[in-house]
């Protein structure tokens, strides 16, 4: 599924629908390394603008390639007892949510930074910040596993 999201305060989340992320996620570690906030009902992830940003989301059966042309790419456990994911801003309004159908169960989750040029829709061209395609794919785990940094992006990416 590809969307459109405003990721205002430069984040977005994938989430469980019924979790609420706190924010507890952004340790310093996830903030200088991973780019993604984990908590136990989701993950919020960093953008390199607070601006419309363009991601996807993929059911796929197993671990996909690391695509080649991404600068970042992290993964992460990602529970999803109701079995419906919420797609969103920090300041989307419930109207704005999109909504993302799965079985319920845990999920590994990759996040892979794909540079892209600005999205086809309005977008705030006096704010800093790199264009990228956040792509999220999702895949069926039988167990729990920590955070992994598959590809580590440069330092200073988001501006």
């Amino acid at each position: 599924m590809h969307l459109v999201v405003h990721a205002d305060q430069r984040q977005f989340s994938v989430r469980d629908s019924r979790s609420r992320l706190t924010g507890s996620g952004w340790t310093s570690v996830a903030v200088d390394c991973h780019r993604i906030g984990v908590e136990p009902g989701g993950l919020a992830i960093a953008t390199a603008r607070s601006d419309v940003v363009e991601s996807s989301v993929n059911l796929v059966p197993s671990p996909p390639a690391v695509d080649p042309s991404a600068e970042h790419v992290v993964e992460a456990d990602l529970p999803v007892p109701s079995g419906r994911l919420v797609i969103s801003g920090p300041s989307d309004y419930p109207s704005q949510e999109r909504f993302f159908s799965v079985l319920p169960g845990l999920y590994r989750a990759r996040v892979s930074y794909v540079p892209a040029g600005p999205p086809a829709v309005t977008w705030n061209e006096h704010e800093f910040g790199e264009h990228y395609r956040y792509v999220v794919e999702l895949w069926p785990v039988s167990g729990p596993s920590d955070v992994e940094v598959v590809r580590q992006g440069a330092a200073v990416w988001d501006g």
